[in-house]
């Protein structure tokens, strides 16, 4: 009787990879570029650590976004998109003019809280003096739309005769963001000069008041 062991080759594993999403990588890539530029200025981000954030490697990292200023340009723009649509979903041109407005007020005021990275973003740009944004090719694009909306319901509202004419809605828009920007850009600082405290649910509920009430009466005939 043969009793020599017969000798078996293991099978290798089969292998499961993923199937390939590109959408999705570059998703994660635009994400974690996000978080980054917003921590740490454009100059102060590194590519190997959205790299390493968003489960990839530098080399995928240029393939789908190219270099470092173009992933900042692809950010910003990504952040911008993203204010844009949330805004066309208030449905502004379904309510009567002064609740239209105070809406937007709301909704500007409780983005800027809950997208603080936002706000680093524009910081940051604004400091390279806009020069990536001049850049684009998409961001006119994206405001002209908005700025027509807001043009509308300054329109009906004067058409209405609750409203002044000669608002500019670039000017009434600028203004409406202005009135959140600095408010939270600066919380810290105003906070201790003035001896309260500016980000209490109490104080940010009394800042949106203030702002509706003041912006409403700008408007108002």
């Amino acid at each position: 009787m043969d009793t020599a062991a017969t000798t078996q080759v293991p099978r290798k594993p089969r292998r499961t990879g993923t199937p390939r999403d590109p959408e999705g990588t570059r998703a994660r890539i635009l994400a974690a570029a996000r978080d980054e530029f917003a921590r740490h200025g454009l100059g102060g981000a590194r590519v190997d650590r959205i790299a390493e954030a968003a489960g990839t490697n530098k080399r995928m990292l240029y393939y789908h976004v190219g270099n470092k200023e173009e992933l900042y340009l692809a950010v910003l723009e990504a952040a911008y998109a993203d204010i844009r649509a949330a805004e066309r979903a208030l449905s502004l041109e379904t309510l009567a003019p002064p609740d239209a407005i105070a809406r937007l007020i709301s909704f500007t005021w409780q983005y800027f809280i809950e997208h603080p990275e936002f706000l680093a973003l524009l910081n940051t740009e604004n400091i390279h003096r806009a020069e990536h944004l001049k850049r684009s090719q998409n961001v006119a694009t994206m405001h002209s739309p908005f700025v027509r909306l807001i043009a509308d319901v300054l329109a009906r509202g004067e058409a209405d005769g609750v409203f002044r004419a000669g608002v500019d809605p670039v000017q009434l828009y600028i203004s409406i963001a202005a009135l959140a920007y600095f408010y939270l850009s600066n919380v810290h600082t105003l906070s201790a000069i003035f001896g309260r405290d500016l980000l209490a649910e109490s104080a940010k509920s009394e800042r949106l008041a203030h702002m509706t009430e003041l912006v409403l009466a700008s408007l108002r005939r």
